[in-house]
């Protein structure tokens, strides 16, 4: 597994080796103990999947507050996102900063997103599937989203010219100045 670092302190991309045949590849795409050994001991106890039908479809900007923060890996089976992570930890250094990486079923790279970072992505084709493994199980009482298109973070999604697809509840999200965020930056 090849780890790379981001401009965001704990945002890593990993990508795992594939091992190819006539028949396709094989992939091990979280092993405990091996990441463990790297630094990343995590316990990932629910796995999620999303569709995105249309290129285009954007998802986020969300995250979970405590008591039931997440840290999410996430992977495409199938398509192509670009998948991004925003500093939310106050008095981070890089807050409000985000990075952008392209993720595929062809190139098999992995986005962690710890927690204190809000998660979102644009589907760059039709059919998209996003995979992602969590840290905490789903509470819908610490479930919060930011506006994906808050002048303030300022995110490129690089659609340019095309409208967005959204759900009523990206639609409404609040910007980050309205935002209380309860994580906080440790050295």
């Amino acid at each position: 597994m090849k780890i790379e670092t981001t401009a965001l302190d704990g945002v890593l991309i990993l990508t795992p080796a594939r091992h190819q045949d006539p028949r396709g590849f094989f992939s091990e795409v979280w092993n405990r103990r091996a990441l463990a050994e790297a630094g990343l001991d995590l316990d990932f106890v629910q796995d999620n999947q999303s569709l995105s039908r249309e290129a285009g479809v954007i998802r986020g900007l969300h995250c979970q507050v405590p008591p039931h923060a997440q840290d999410k890996l996430v992977r495409v089976g199938r398509g192509r996102v670009l998948d991004v992570a925003v500093d939310i930890r106050v008095g981070s250094p890089t807050w409000a900063q985000w990075v952008a990486v392209e993720l595929s079923a062809e190139n098999g790279r992995q986005l962690l997103v710890p927690k204190g970072f809000l998660h979102g992505f644009v589907a760059l084709e039709p059919d998209t599937e996003l995979l992602y493994k969590c840290t905490d199980y789903y509470a819908k009482d610490c479930d919060r989203s930011v506006r994906f298109d808050d002048p303030a973070i300022g995110i490129d999604w690089g659609q340019a010219g095309r409208d967005p697809v959204l759900s009523d509840r990206d639609r409404a999200a609040p910007t980050l100045a309205e935002f209380d965020s309860p994580f906080r930056y440790e050295e």
